[in-house]
This record gives structure tokens, C-alpha cells and sequence, in this order.
């Protein structure tokens, strides 16, 4: 990574902050009030031992001094506590606030973009990059401000007494952070890298751990286990080099805070022992002055060691940053347009589309111009090779996809219409229906939340779903990934769900696939039932699905090239050779 580019990113991070501004100089102005307080602290006890020793005062009379001196101690100790309150609440709002940002991203750009991706890399993104940012609100950019406010404290402290010290104290200060910056700029490469690899190795852990079943079939878990034990050594490798940078940092600021401290120490002994004769202000080196400078000395340098230390959550929310600024300034198309007009819906939902040219969301054309109507209350089938662009037709009604042209909804563009309530109109059943962990009751409710127990009756009924499920019971546990229930059966409750959804307008994408000719006719039947009541939209390739259908259109490499209703396109062109096709693999 150069270095404009950090440069950029802690810009962004510094710029992520406003939220939490007041929480952060909360932060500070408790450490500045925890420093005044350590200098009193130190002189309480500079003025004990001077008493004590060279004074030989009475101990009663210092009593109110020690008293003074365990509140001192008490109230750091609470500055503390609420310092390290405030600084996980500063992350822990920022890490929320991110990870809204991501998901409404996310949301803009819709599945048809986030599926290009491993849904581990997506995992990563949100979990551990977004956690890696924490201690950069939590710690780092409080002590960047203390790491000059409590030395100028000491400093305004220490000089009084003797010039010769706050001298010794300036001039070593730079020291720390000037090798902590240069050890710092490797430890953001190393962070990036590190960052880079755990997204590559969680996207394909995920994958592998999905596809198992496929893997063991195949007889490739051996191939694919010393992939990711490459994939693992890689991490490690990187996650050493980030331990060894901080490492590195930590040695280099201890020596150098150790020599100046030695400084500090060897000036008052030698002068103690009358072999330097520097006399700062005609005032004398007393152990009350020696003592309270020597006190004071590894506290002056240890906002700067803090700093040092700190300076590695810099650098690992810089590597993590980098990602997620990436995805979250990439100019995505989005299908939603500024302007968002009603649209009324009570009934059935007409579609017209003239020149729709579907695109990516990064402005790539998937489809030909297409032309087509939908009418309300009637059922299409929308057919073609893989390839064809019939998911992005589908993505585009669904406004997940942006486009060019014009598609209407009962005569309103679909791009300047409020695209989140125009899905509420909308149902889907999909040739993999998802089912969440938890019980049947529950995802049937998907569909509609406040949906009562007659309303679900019916449409399992509806669905040929009620037989099983009166068996295993509305509140029987399915398990993440739909185990529990089997596919044919998984099917007939998202035709259920889709029946509680009420929509105006159904979607289908190869509803039928990989069920069995039982399972099969009792989805059919059920998604006949549903499409007398909407409009209707069906992608499948099955002879039986199209033969109910009132219209099919066929598309071939991103355009309509056919439209027509069974019979009249069952001898020509495209279609007839897709049906033979059909046919032929059916024998």
C-alpha cells in the first residue's frame, strides 16, 4: 500500500469520528484533568520524603499529606475506569455506525452485485475488518492528543524546579516518535497484507465447508484440504510479520525511553555527588526536586509509549479500512433514482417494457434492448439457454439491477418509484428456497409477519404443505440450510410463505428443479392456484410448466428473440429446438 494511500484512509477513519466527538474529548479532558492530578500526586510525595528525610518533620504532621495522597490514588483510578468506559463506548458506536454503513451499501447494490463475491469475504468485511477499527477510536486517537498534553503538563511542572531537566525531557522526547512513525509505515503494509489474506481464506473456508458433501462426492477433500492449508500457512506467515513489526515498535520506544530516563537519573546523581555544578535559577538540587523530576521522567515519556504502542491498532485499522472504503466509494449504478413516486397497487400488477437494456452495477449492458408486456392476472414463462439474461431480467423487476429504457408498473417507471415498498408487493419462490434455523412456524411467518393460524392453515393447504407439517408439528426446529424437512418439502413452504405474502407480483425461478414427479405435480398445483390470483413470471425449462403458461417468451444471448403462447411457438425457431432439446434429455 503507498503511502498516499494511508495517508487517504486515516483521513477517512479521522473523518468517521464526528459522531463520537464529544465522547472523545470527554476522553481527553479526563486524562489532561488524570495528569494534573499525577503531578500533584508526585508532588504530595516529593514533599513526604524531602520531609521525612532531610527535614525529619514529624510524621503526624504529614498525615493530612498522605490523606491527600490516597485520594490522589482514588481519583485516578476512577479517571481510569470511565476513561476506559468512554473509549470502548467511542468503538463500539463507531463499529456500528460502519457496519450500517456496509449493510446500507449492501442494500443499494443488491444480490445480483454481492454474489460475485464469497459470502466469507462478506463475513470478513463485517466482522473482523470492522472490529480491527475499535481500538483506533478506543485508544489511538485519545492518546494522539494526550501524547502532547500530558507531556507539556509535566514540562510546565518540571522546568520551575530545574531547567536542566525539562531540558533533558524536550530534547529526548522527539526521539520516541519519530521511530515509532518509522516502524509504523511497515506495520500498515503488514496489516494490509494480513487483512487481505484472512478475507481470501475466510471467503474460501466458507465455500469449502458449503460445498463438503459436493467435495466428498467428487473425491476432492484431499485437493481442497491442502489448498487451505496453503491458504492457513499464508496467514500465518503474514500475521508473524504483523506480531514482529509490533514487536520491533515495542523494543525501539522501551530502549529509547529507558536512555532518556538514564539521563535524567545519571544528571541528579553526579550532581547529588558534586561533579556537575549546574545551578538552574540559583536554586539548588534538593531531593524534593530530584525526586519529583525522577518521578516524573517514565511518566513524561509514557503518553508517547502509549502512543507507540497504540500506533499498531493505527496500523491495523488502516489494512482494515482499506477494504472497506474500497467497496464503500466504488460508484455502483443503483436502480433507485432520486425521485420516488407513489405507486398504488391493489390488484393484479401490469408490466411494459420497451428498449429495457438491463445493466451491471458497474454500468456493463447484460441484455439486448428488450420489448415485452405483462398483463395483470396472467401467467409467462420466461425461457433460454444459460446465459441467456434472464436472471438479470429478473433482478432488474426486482430493482436490484439498474437499466436503460423504460419498465413500467401500472404505468409508473420502476426506477423513480419507492423500490423497498415495491417488493412488498412482490413474492418469490426460487428453485432454492431459503429456510432459516428455527422452527416452520417461523419461516412461514417470513411471508407475513402478522399472519394468524387460519391464514397459515389455508396455505399449507394451498400448498400440499399441511399433510407434513401437521405431522412434524408448525413448531418443529429446522436447522440452518433447511435440514429437517426435505427438498420437496422445503419447496411447498416457500409456496406457502409466498402464499402469506399476498403479492401482486410472483416471481419463479425454476420453482420445480430437482424435486421428484410427486413432489413436483403437488408444487405445480399449488403455484396454479396462486397465479390466478397475480400476475405471474416463471423461469423454467420444464414442458409442463410452459404448457399452462398464457405466454412464453425466449430469450438468446441477452435478447427476446420469440414470443407466443405453447402452441404457436412449439414448431418454430429457437423454442422448438430448446423443446427438443428438452424432450430428448427427459428419454
Amino acid at each position: 500500500m503507498d503511502k498516499q494511500r494511508q495517508k487517504y484512509l486515516f483521513k477517512w477513519l479521522r473523518a468517521q469520528q464526528k459522531p463520537i466527538k464529544k465522547l472523545l474529548s470527554l476522553n481527553i479532558l479526563l486524562a489532561a484533568v488524570s495528569s494534573v492530578i499525577l503531578v500533584c500526586q508526585t508532588w504530595l510525595l516529593a514533599t513526604i520524603l524531602h520531609g521525612l528525610i532531610i527535614n525529619e518533620i514529624n510524621r503526624t504532621e504529614l498525615l493530612p499529606h498522605f490523606i491527600s495522597l490516597v485520594i490522589c490514588f482514588a481519583l485516578r483510578g476512577l479517571i481510569v475506569w470511565l476513561r476506559e468506559k468512554i473509549g470502548f463506548k467511542c468503538g463500539e458506536q463507531l463499529r456500528n455506525m460502519i457496519r450500517k454503513q456496509i449493510l446500507e451499501k449492501i442494500h443499494q447494490v443488491g444480490p445480483a452485485t454481492i454474489q460475485h463475491k464469497p459470502a466469507g469475504s462478506w463475513a470478513s468485511l463485517m466482522l473482523e475488518q470492522v472490529e480491527n477499527l475499535h481500538n483506533f477510536y478506543a485508544r489511538f486517537l485519545p492518546q494522539q492528543m494526550l501524547s502532547v498534553i500530558v507531556p507539556v503538563v509535566i514540562l510546565i511542572a518540571v522546568f520551575p524546579l530545574n531547567w536542566i531537566a525539562g531540558l533533558i525531557l524536550m530534547c529526548t522526547a522527539p526521539l520516541v516518535p519519530v521511530f515509532m512513525i518509522l516502524v509504523g509505515m511497515a506495520a500498515a503494509d503488514s496489516s494490509q497484507k494480513n487483512m487481505a489474506t484472512l478475507t481470501r481464506l475466510s471467503g474460501q473456508f466458507l465455500d469449502r465447508l458449503r460445498g463438503l458433501e459436493t467435495l466428498r462426492i467428487f473425491d476432492r477433500t484431499l485437493e481442497q484440504t491442502r489448498h487451505i492449508e496453503s491458504s492457513t500457512e499464508d496467514y500465518r506467515k503474514t500475521t508473524m510479520d504483523v506480531l514482529k513489526m509490533a514487536f520491533l515498535s515495542s523494543a525501539v520506544l522501551e530502549f529509547f525511553t529507558s536512555i532518556s530516563i538514564a539521563i535524567m537519573a545519571v544528571y541528579f546523581g553526579f550532581s547529588f555527588l558534586g561533579q556537575l555544578e549546574f545551578v538552574p535559577s540559583g536554586i539548588p538540587v534538593t531531593l524534593f526536586s530530584g525526586f519529583f523530576c525522577l518521578i516524573l521522567a517514565p511518566e513524561f515519556y509514557q503518553p508517547l509509549r502509549d502512543l507507540g504502542t497504540y500506533y499498531h491498532d493505527r496500523a491495523s485499522a488502516i489494512g482494515a479500512s482499506d477494504a472497506i472504503v474500497d467497496f464503500l466509494e466504488q460508484d455502483y449504478l443503483i436502480a433507485q433514482s432520486d425521485t420516488k413516486q407513489p405507486l398504488e397497487i391493489k390488484s393484479a400488477v401490469e408490466i411494459q417494457a420497451e428498449n429495457v437494456v438491463v445493466l451491471s452495477t458497474l454500468g456493463n449492458a447484460l441484455t439486448q434492448p428488450l420489448t415485452f408486456t405483462l398483463k395483470a392476472n396472467t401467467d409467462t414463462a420466461l425461457v433460454g439457454q444459460s446465459g441467456a439474461g434472464k436472471t438479470s431480467l429478473m433482478n432488474a423487476l426486482l430493482g436490484f439491477l439498474p437499466y436503460q429504457g423504460s419498465l413500467k408498473i401500472n404505468g409508473v417507471e420502476l426506477n423513480q418509484t419507492d423500490l423497498a415498498e415495491w417488493r412488498k408487493h412482490i413474492a418469490w419462490v426460487g428453485q432454492n428456497p431459503l429456510l432459516l434455523q428455527g422452527s416452520i412456524r417461523e419461516n412461514l411467518l417470513l411471508g407475513d409477519i402478522q399472519a394468524d393460524e387460519s391464514e397459515i392453515d389455508n396455505a399449507l393447504q394451498q400448498a400440499h404443505a399441511k399433510e407434513f407439517c401437521d405431522k412434524l408439528g408448525l413448531d418443529s426446529e429446522i436447522k440452518d440450510g433447511g435440514l429437517g424437512v426435505s427438498v420437496g418439502q422445503a419447496q411447498r413452504l416457500a409456496v406457502a410463505r409466498a402464499l402469506l405474502r399476498k403479492g401482486n407480483l410472483l416471481l419463479l425461478d425454476e420453482p420445480t428443479a430437482s424435486l421428484d414427479a410427486q413432489s413436483e405435480n403437488q408444487v405445480l398445483q399449488a403455484l396454479n392456484k396462486i397465479s390466478q390470483q397475480q400476475t405471474t413470471l416463471m423461469i423454467t425449462h420444464r414442458i409442463e410448466d410452459l404448457k399452462q403458461c398464457a405466454n412464453i417468451l425466449v430469450m438468446q444471448q441477452g435478447q427476446i428473440i420469440q414470443q407466443g403462447n405453447f402452441e404457436q411457438l412449439k414448431n418454430q425457431g429457437f423454442f422448438a429446438e430448446l423443446l427438443a432439446q428438452r424432450t430428448q434429455d427427459i428419454n
